[in-house]
């Protein structure tokens, strides 16, 4: 059953991070099913426990009264309209969905708007110009001729780059994030180069604003969401950011080039972070502390902008490992 948008504009449906104000009372919203899993009771009853979400967070919903119904309705991945009653339960807020055969209804693309499962930086265009001046600071003439390759005569990029996000849920996790991560990165680095002099700036630039440039293909915006790509599963950012280097910087020095590629291989900093080789220049190392710090910083904003609703600490973070005060 197809819901006109026009319809479901009028009326107002709850994000996952507003539910705890629905506490005891009955709910509409439209979520995207993250994974579900048909279960039986000792008894034999079945039961059917979904993880729903949106680009606020995610919440477990049960449903006892049509649970194969509506496994064999929904998929992972699923947009659904969904009505039932917010509890709480083991510690945590739960939907208990409705006692009706209609209370879960699988959406199509034009039955929502794709703003409750991404956002967007409203300064995009903004973010890229100031971009575009730092790339002119850059003397070298190498490391400003790959990055002119990227970012100015590369239409296409430039269009991805703009709209790409920075990651799935972690950090950046938005429209125009990577452009936003990049752009503070690069800032930063900026100001550290004016520290240790000693640090090649232009090196240190030219690597915060390429190290993540394998993104664009890593992840898609579709209106599910922020999805990985194929190619995103199967290599990964960082080596197809390698690969995209390789191709434009055939045309500068071999001994630059691999300074360039090594910045971007090392930038996750360890090994158990997914980095392929660890930091070995002093830029690739700063690089690494730098863009460590600004997804996280980013990560710990977005809890505190989540949960500003009057507590005093937010949930446990699984990501950072810890609670963070939030006045």
């Amino acid at each position: 059953m197809n819901i006109p948008r026009e319809i479901l504009e009028k009326f107002s449906y709850p994000y996952v991070a507003d539910l705890g104000s629905y506490l005891d009372k009955e709910i509409d919203g439209i979520f995207k099913v993250k994974s579900k899993k048909l279960q039986e009771t000792k008894d034999g009853k079945k039961f059917l426990l979904i993880t729903l979400e949106d680009r606020t967070g995610s919440v477990r919903a049960v449903d006892w009264y049509n649970a194969e119904s509506n496994d064999q309705l929904v998929e992972v991945g699923s947009i659904v309209n969904v009505t039932g009653k917010v509890v709480y339960f083991e510690d945590r807020i739960q939907i208990n969905i409705a006692n009706d055969p209609r209370a879960i209804k699988k959406l199509s693309e034009n039955d929502y708007d794709i703003e409750r499962f991404v956002s967007k930086a409203s300064n995009v265009d903004e973010m890229f110009n100031e971009l575009l001046e730092l790339i002119s600071t850059v003397k070298d003439s190498d490391y400003r001729r790959i990055l002119n390759a990227f970012f100015l005569e590369d239409k296409s990029f430039v269009e991805t780059f703009k709209n790409a996000p920075a990651g799935v849920r972690i950090h950046h996790a938005y429209i125009g994030g990577l452009l936003e991560h990049s752009l503070n990165v690069a800032k930063i680095a900026d100001k550290v180069a004016q520290v240790y002099p000693q640090l090649d700036r232009d090196l240190l630039i030219a690597g915060a604003l390429l190290h993540d440039v394998g993104k664009v293909k890593e992840y898609t915006v579709t209106q599910k969401g922020i999805e990985v790509t194929t190619d995103g599963e199967l290599l990964g950012h960082i080596i197809m950011g390698v690969e995209m280097l390789e191709r434009k910087g055939r045309n500068i020095p071999p001994e630059k080039l691999i300074k360039l590629k090594h910045i971007i291989a090392s930038h996750h900093g360890e090994f158990e972070w997914g980095a392929p080789v660890l930091p070995k220049t002093p830029e690739a190392l700063v690089l690494h502390f730098i863009e460590n710090m600004d997804s996280k910083v980013n990560r710990v904003f977005g809890i505190i902008e989540k949960e500003d609703n009057g507590k005093e600490w937010s949930e446990y973070d699984t990501n950072l490992s810890r609670r963070f005060l939030l006045k």
